[in-house]
């Protein structure tokens, strides 16, 4: 066999892979709304991380939409709310805003307070990392759950318990007609260092929990309740895909008073077949796999070269 024709069986081998490694996503997530309302996900990536897209979109009552992460992708979730368009096509909302004033987030954060789901794909040893945080606020239950992963700590965390009742009035965010819509974090509401874990509280020796994060920490014992809280609410998963849900089914209202409820202990009853129907969607769209456009262009150039 020519030495040439090695050489160039090997150049295509080196773009095939890499062609692979582009088009292959890393993860699925899959987002679905349980609400009895409308949510407008957004989602922003990490600095210098190619943007997912959209970056914004709809999800009605019982609605799911897929989306495929590249590889060592890193950003968050999270869910818009009480969203409206104007006489003159703005577009904002009353939890979560973006202030994009579209749809689309387009690189813009949520304002707070919002729930975040975090995630950092195929970080150190190939793991995924991910986490859901109160830590800019509350507005909406929501549910992060792997499939098809492995590791240690690969499981289910969220907050799915509704605080907006319960939120104490010192944090809570109304909507124009009286309803609690969202509960602050004690760093926004108050700006102290102390609670913002910043200036001579910056380091995880001097900044603790206040009353304030451990509230939400006892309703929701798997989600970030302030900037150092690491040890119980960061999760890690090998090979997973994800099922992000606002308002899981075993959301427990909390509608009285504003002091401390019990939390709910029920572990959250999870359908993964929304995951497994997103998979089979993609196995049966009659679109062949990307190894078969690759397998096509090495022949195609071997035929070009004179080599079959």
């Amino acid at each position: 066999m020519p030495k040439s024709f090695l050489s160039i069986c090997l150049i295509i081998l080196a773009i095939s892979q890499s062609f692979i490694q582009g088009v292959i996503p890393s993860a699925t997530f899959t987002f679905t709304n349980k609400c009895n309302q409308t949510v407008w996900p957004g989602i922003l990536s990490n600095a210098g991380i190619a943007p997912l897209q959209p970056t914004g979109f709809a999800l009605q009552n019982g609605e799911s939409k897929v989306l495929h992460a590249p590889s060592s992708w890193g950003g968050r979730f999270w869910g818009r709310t009480h969203c409206s368009e104007d006489s003159d096509g703005k577009f904002t909302c009353g939890t979560g805003d973006c202030g994009s004033g579209k749809l689309e987030c387009a690189g813009a954060g949520a304002t707070p307070p919002a729930t975040l789901a975090e995630f950092t794909l195929n970080g150190d040893g190939g793991m995924d990392f991910f986490d859901v945080s109160l830590v800019d606020g509350y507005n909406l239950p929501m549910l992060v759950a792997p499939s098809g992963g492995s590791g240690r700590n690969c499981t289910y965390t969220g907050c799915v318990v509704d605080l907006n009742g319960a939120c104490p009035s010192a944090l809570k965010v109304m909507s124009s007609d009286g309803e609690g819509v969202a509960c602050k974090s004690a760093c926004e509401a108050f700006g102290k260092e102390e609670y913002c874990c910043s200036g001579a509280y910056g380091t995880p020796d001097t900044c603790k929990a206040s009353s304030y994060s451990q509230m939400f920490k006892t309703a929701c014992p798997r989600a970030y309740s302030y900037a150092y809280d690491d040890k119980t609410s960061t999760f890690t998963c090998t090979g997973a895909d994800y099922l992000v849900t606002f308002c899981p089914p075993s959301t427990t209202s909390k509608k009285s008073t504003e002091g401390q409820q019990t939390p709910a202990t029920e572990t959250p009853e999870f359908n993964y077949g929304m995951v497994f129907e997103g998979a089979d969607a993609m196995e049966n769209s009659g679109a062949p796999p990307p190894y078969t456009y690759i397998y096509a262009f090495v022949v195609a150039v071997a035929l070009a070269v004179g080599f079959l």
